[in-house]
């Protein structure tokens, strides 16, 4: 039974994954500038593929950190964005 319940545990973690990935891919704005077109995605995410494994004009590593670093400042943005809307007074009505 204990095997059962790790492939659930290993599953749901996947699942979860793929969720958070899907998530970052509408957070960006990449469904809404693709139009939805799931190929192009694609083909963009083998880009920056190509772009960590050397085939490019910027080391992978610097690329990486800056792209880290962005995408810190928008988790952040967003905190703060979700911050200010709860502190926000409720309109009486």
């Amino acid at each position: 039974m204990n095997g059962h319940r790790d492939w659930r545990e290993h599953r749901r973690a996947r699942t979860r994954q793929l969720i958070e990935y899907g998530g970052l891919v509408v957070k960006a704005g990449l469904a809404e500038r693709t139009e939805d077109d799931r190929a192009t995605m694609l083909g963009a995410f083998l880009m920056l593929r190509d772009l960590l494994d050397g085939h490019g004009d910027d080391a992978p590593a610097d690329l990486q950190a800056r792209w880290r670093r962005q995408g810190l400042r928008a988790f952040d943005a967003d905190a703060a964005a979700k911050g200010k809307t709860q502190e926000e007074p409720m309109p009486s009505g």
